[in-house]
């Protein structure tokens, strides 16, 4: 069988696929489920998002993802012409939007890989792998959740001072990310972590002798000890 006659015959039996009710159904089904799962994928993600600013444009473009994903899944499934004009297509399209927060590029593969399994029927897989992924998240996020981190910027007037905001940093982890110095003034930014919701640290450092005022600022960050 020649080339020509493969590709006439997979042209045949796609059409013949599709337009029958039993591959209408099973369409209406890919595309449903990968909806469903893409809903859940936003809801998750808009349940776990640490960010600073919350991007609601991200979140629908996950469930679009995961919809179009099965689409053309479906139809590269059923034709091989279809397919090898999808390869041309998608490998000339470059995407320049920048990834900001990493762990974006998680949900948008879950999104991507969650559209390619629905499209393929194979719903199990895409459901156990929803329920993994939620777990992992959940672990994660109590981890992270352990404790509060946050940007202290303390001045100062002489360098006897560094010595008592020391001891009234006391036992807490912290680390110096700069230190400014303008005339007998003495800029101190450390990146503190607290275990838990107290600023008690604040008002020590604030009566220690010599400091002129503190600044404390929560951030979502990652602290390594």
């Amino acid at each position: 069988m020649s080339v020509k006659d493969i590709i006439k015959k997979s042209i045949l039996e796609s059409f013949g696929s599709t337009n029958t009710t039993a591959g209408l159904v099973n369409i209406i089904i890919a595309l449903a489920a990968a909806l469903i799962l893409g809903l859940i994928i936003c809801l998750i993600y808009n349940k776990f998002y640490r960010g600073v600013v919350y991007n609601r444009s991200f979140a629908i473009t996950l469930v679009g993802m995961s919809v179009m994903t099965a689409m053309v899944t479906l139809a590269i499934s059923t034709n091989i012409v279809i397919s090898l004009g999808m390869v041309g297509a998608l490998s000339i399209v470059r995407y320049r939007t920048a990834i900001k927060e990493p762990l974006d590029l998680l949900y948008l593969f879950w999104a991507i890989t969650t559209g390619i399994t629905c499209g393929a029927q194979m719903y199990a897989l895409a459901l156990i792998t929803a329920l993994v992924m939620l777990l992992i998240l959940i672990a994660f996020n109590r981890r992270s959740n352990s404790g509060h981190l946050y940007i202290v910027v303390v001045h100062y007037n002489d360098d006897a001072s560094a010595d008592f905001v020391r001891r009234a940093m006391g036992n807490m982890k912290y680390r110096i990310k700069s230190t400014a110095v303008r005339g007998n003034n003495t800029e101190l930014a450390m990146e503190v972590y607290a275990s838990n919701a107290s600023m008690a640290f604040v008002e020590k450092l604030r009566d220690s002798e010599g400091v002129t005022d503190v600044s404390a600022i929560q951030y979502n960050g990652e602290y390594h000890s």
